[in-house]
């Protein structure tokens, strides 16, 4: 319970598939068809699996047979209904959503700083109110996101701390630039909710006035934040989302600077670019340098004849494992 017949991503779907792949399965049972899968993509994969180890496959309560043109042909079209119901729910759920923004509803997701859910209604924290709007007066004052940053981890203050309906514990982490930009934007601290690029008057109590609010967003434009995803690749960085810093585990950025006319490229750590300098031993590497030695190195593989000898091998085997598939249909 509680999984999606929408994708394949289910732990008993999982441990059935590994029970077919190891031959101890003769034949799958199921109530209905889209019991089994709702997206047709998805089933022909494991119509193809069942096929291949001869495993049956049989459903209480729709009589075919998939032997035969005729019941293959019925179980597509039950598994197209199956597909255009599972879309049809999705559309209701989106349009409800919507409906509900647009009258200034909460409608789910995960509780911010400053706003207990109760009754499916945002109510006002006053504690965690004072620590938000202290945190927009900091900004105003230090008119940076890292000092802000330092300052709230100097205080112990964390993010909002929530536990889910299944008893686990979300969020409560220290604050970094991404947190504290997400906070700082966030429309639901003046009274309003945001659905996609609309805004509207929310039901909510405001926590922060629209003029600090408005100076702190200016700020924030001035300053250039454009809130991580709409970033561009503009100067063309090679390894961008793919470097990762190998003392902290985490992923870098790729960032540049600019003097006397000179461009100079860097990758930075994550964690130093969060949390400051000094969070990281070897905080930036110059770009240029890392992406041609990344380069020679393809190259290089690209000339091992052990390399290319294997990769041939894979080739030949795996266009023979098909030749016999299509052989045996």
């Amino acid at each position: 319970g509680g999984y999606t017949g929408a994708n394949m991503d289910r732990p008993a779907v999982r441990r059935l598939l590994a029970d077919i792949e190891a031959g101890n399965v003769d034949c799958v049972v199921v109530y209905k068809v889209d019991r089994l899968s709702r997206s047709l993509l998805d089933f022909g994969r494991i119509m193809e699996t069942f096929e291949r180890h001869n495993v049956s496959f049989v459903s209480v309560t729709q009589a075919f047979n998939t032997a035969t043109s005729m019941g293959r042909l019925v179980l597509n079209v039950l598994l197209s209904f199956a597909q255009f119901e599972r879309e049809m729910i999705s559309e209701r759920t989106r349009d409800k959503i919507a409906a509900a923004r647009r009258k200034g509803k909460w409608s789910g997701g995960m509780p911010i700083l400053g706003y207990n859910v109760v009754q499916t209604k945002l109510v006002v924290d006053e504690a965690e109110a004072d620590c938000v709007r202290q945190i927009f007066l900091m900004y105003l004052e230090h008119q940076s996101l890292l000092p802000v940053v330092k300052e709230l981890e100097r205080r112990g203050w964390l993010t909002k701390r929530w536990t889910t309906h299944k008893g686990v514990a979300r969020g409560g982490r220290p604050f970094d630039k991404h947190a504290l930009y997400q906070l700082l934007t966030n429309v639901a601290y003046i009274g309003k909710v945001r659905y996609k690029d609309e805004v509207h008057a929310g039901e909510h109590q405001a926590i922060v006035g629209v003029d600090i609010f408005a100076q702190v967003h200016a700020l924030l434009q001035r300053n250039g934040r454009s809130g991580g995803r709409a970033v561009r690749n503009k100067q063309g960085a090679l390894l961008r989302g793919l470097l990762r810093c190998a003392a902290c585990k985490c992923g870098m950025n790729h960032a540049y600077s600019a003097k006397g006319g000179c461009q100079y490229r860097y990758y930075v750590c994550y964690r130093a670019q969060q949390h400051g300098w000094q969070a990281c031993p070897a905080p930036s590497i110059p770009a240029g340098e890392i992406e041609r030695f990344v380069v020679n190195e393809i190259k290089s593989v690209g000339r091992d004849p052990l390399v290319i000898k294997e990769t041939l091998a894979q080739a030949r085997r795996q266009a023979e494992e098909q030749i016999e598939r299509l052989k045996a249909e």
